[in-house]
């Protein structure tokens, strides 16, 4: 059974995984200059690699490409000079080789390395009106200086000791183990960063610079050394942000402090000269996070995250404090929007914001004074990598939907423009691909058990030819977060994969999604099995009774959150055919203290909630095949999620193992993979095994499973 009437790049896994990857943007201080990062596969298809390409600001000359790495690069950023400064691992060296910060001339040349740290670089940022350039390196907590680090990570290397003594919270995040070396901040010391002499010899016939990142032929003194500006910093800097003022005078950083399993971040001004460090400012009730500083250096932006509790859910704001200190102030009060991301116009009198809206993601421009509303500048498509230009009347950023992946797009910031005129599609390193069916916008009315109404928006992808002759099953999707939006294009969960081999796919927006005011996140917080699960099946209904939909034919999927829901949905209703649950939460007892963030459950459920709303209470009453996915490296939903779900369905579910130990239960298990699946062929083997497992059930069809699954 297939709907699909002409090929994309959708139909075969190995086209889809080659499709190249947009990501984060960089733009000169002059504005001339805009550079986009691009993943790709490698040769072999066994990892993605990134290079950087230039893209043209007015949109007329193709893409460029400045980098071939043979590892990749990262994190873009322009020096004041107009270098183009980047973080990569050398290529031709070994596997321990670390990441350093290369620097590619402005006037043309070979990229060659800036700085290095014994235990590599993860950041790099830049002044945009001085020499000034700050690094973030992971650093081991005894060493005094670059040569004390080096003997201790070459004696933990060669005794092959890999033990940690921990002394605080946290111990894990997401996918690695944390320590013993956290990062701090250090200034980048020696000679200007001054533009070099142009190679007339840089064009290669192709158009591409001729920069490939190789160990040149340098001399020591073109490498720069470091000064700490955070010996003390201990843990205090894992999973910060950190930015600089336009003059290299100051960074702003978000500085965790931890009290017992507790972590609470403010946000700490320090010197670049001294390295003195004074808190910048402090909320009792909420967390502080992802400053930038204006251009003019007097103010500071940032967004509070609330403490929640299991009564009430957090809410996030935009505010701006005094550079110097002093009282902060919340911007746009009247907004019901949580901010996503802060960039300041060039002249200081405001903020462009992204904030999720009603299944996007747009740009709104705040100004500091006056307005309790934001103004909305772009219509459809989640914004993200915002950079203005330096005379503010026009930004770059990257958009998407579940319509096209990630593109570059200039946006004209004139005053009196449409928001459906103002924004224009660049010539970016790749094109739209064409995609397997339609994608639409759908609203349900649902109503509470109090009789209240509200609204349950989705969208929902179909593939071509789907009709009142020809329905196609249905797959609800369901996303994780859960304090999120089905509104940008995701390339782990891809729902135009599952279109192409068929199927119509719906992606609901229920409760304690975002974008559609506080209430709405309000609803489902602290009572997971009740208002979302309430929305989920209200919105699967109503597509159902749609004419190109097979009622008799459904299923069931989702990850994280959305797995939780998935676990869910299969102990409290058969209507599915078949439920697809990956790195999803069973047992919220056990789950909260083996987290890695175990201080933020704490803030979410009570232990009488987390009981309440706790899947595995209703194993019994699971009598849909499942499909259970996890990665054993998944800190964020700890494997004993997945392996007590697996044990407990062929024990007590309503579809035990048979005597010989047979069922219709599968678990596909990844030793080596996280929260996400990330390298090509396991996804390639997920999307595989899912599409199997769903044929099986759904379709009635038998397929054969992936040959390297053995």
């Amino acid at each position: 059974m297939t709907h699909t009437t002409s090929q994309t790049r959708f139909d075969d896994l190995d086209d889809y995984l080659a499709l190249p990857r947009t990501g984060a943007l960089a733009l000169s201080p002059d504005g001339r200059r805009l550079v986009a990062a691009q993943s790709a596969l490698n040769a072999d298809a066994t990892r993605w690699s990134t290079s950087l390409w230039e893209v043209d600001p007015d949109g007329e000359a193709p893409a460029r490409r400045l980098t071939r790495g043979a590892k990749g690069e990262g994190g873009p950023a322009f020096t004041a000079a107009g270098d183009l400064l980047f973080v990569a691992t050398r290529a031709g060296e070994d596997d321990d080789a670390k990441p350093c910060v290369w620097r590619l001339p402005a006037g043309g040349g070979e990229a060659h390395a800036l700085v290095r740290r014994p235990g590599g670089i993860s950041g790099v940022l830049p002044a945009r009106a001085a020499d000034t350039v700050v690094v973030v390196a992971d650093t081991l907590p005894g060493a005094t200086d670059e040569a004390s680090e080096r003997r201790l990570r070459k004696a933990r290397s060669k005794n092959k000791v890999s033990a940690i003594l921990h002394t605080g919270y946290p111990v894990r995040y997401w996918d690695h183990d944390l320590g013993p070396d956290a990062p701090r901040l250090f200034a980048v010391e020696g000679a200007p960063l001054a533009p070099e002499k142009t190679d007339e010899n840089d064009d290669a016939e192709d158009g591409t610079a001729d920069v490939e990142v190789t160990p040149a032929d340098q001399g020591p003194d073109d490498e720069r050394g470091t000064r700490d500006l955070t010996p003390d910093a201990g843990k205090a800097l894992l999973g910060s942000s950190s930015a600089i003022s336009d003059d290299g005078a100051f960074v702003v950083a978000t500085w965790h402090t931890s009290a017992g399993s507790a972590i609470r971040s403010h946000l700490v001004r320090i010197d670049v000269a001294t390295g003195e460090r004074s808190v910048l400012v402090t909320e009792e009730d909420a967390d502080l996070e992802d400053p930038v500083v204006s251009p003019d250096g007097a103010s500071v932006a940032y967004v509070a995250s609330s403490i929640s509790s299991p009564e009430e859910a957090p809410r996030r704001t935009a505010w701006i404090v005094p550079a110097a200190g002093g009282a902060a102030r919340r911007l746009a009060e009247a907004w019901d929007r949580w901010p996503a991301s802060l960039t300041w116009l060039p002249d200081s009198s405001g903020l462009l914001v992204t904030a999720d809206e009603q299944g996007h993601s747009p740009i709104f421009r705040v100004a500091l004074e006056g307005a309790d509303q934001p103004e909305r500048l772009t219509t459809d498509g989640a914004y993200g990598s915002v950079v203005v230009a330096p005379d503010g009347t026009h930004a770059f950023a990257t958009r998407s939907s579940y319509a096209y992946p990630a593109e570059v797009v200039r946006i004209d910031l004139g005053d009196g423009v449409a928001p459906d005129e103002r924004v224009r599609a660049l010539r970016g390193p790749a094109e739209r691909p064409a995609l397997p069916g339609r994608l639409e916008d759908v609203a349900t009315t649902v109503t509470d058990a109090d009789g209240s109404t509200h609204t349950v928006r989705s969208y929902l992808a179909l593939p071509e030819g789907a009709s009142e002759e020809n329905p196609a099953p249905l797959l609800l999707w369901i996303h994780g977060g859960p304090l999120g939006s089905w509104n940008a294009w995701s390339w782990r969960w891809n729902p135009w994969i599952m279109v192409a081999r068929g199927y119509a796919v719906l992606l609901p927006d229920p409760a304690l999604s975002t974008g559609y005011g506080q209430e709405f996140v309000q609803r489902g917080w602290g009572a997971w099995g009740d208002a979302p699960y309430t929305d989920l099946m209200a919105a699967t209904d109503a597509v159902e009774q749609r004419p190109e939909i097979d009622e008799t034919r459904t299923a069931a999927m989702g990850g994280s959150f959305g797995g939780y829901m998935a676990n869910w949905v299969a102990g409290h209703t058969d209507r599915f055919d078949a439920v697809v649950t990956h790195a999803s939460l069973w047992a919220l007892d056990q789950f909260g203290p083996t987290t890695d963030a175990a201080y933020y459950w704490a803030r979410e459920m009570t232990p009488e909630m987390g009981l309440e709303n706790s899947p595995h209470r209703f194993v019994g009453d699971i009598r849909t095949p499942m499909l259970v996915i996890h990665g054993d490296k998944d800190y964020r939903v700890p494997i004993g999620e997945g392996l007590r779900l697996w044990t407990e369905l062929l024990s007590s579910s309503g579809l035990p193992a048979a005597e010989d130990g047979s069922t219709v239960h599968r678990f596909l298990y990844f030793p080596d993979e996280n929260h996400w699946i990330l390298t090509p062929q396991h996804a390639k083997v997920w999307y595989e095994v899912v599409e199997t497992f769903l044929a099986e059930h759904v379709l009635g069809e038998a397929r054969d499973l992936p040959e390297v699954l053995g």
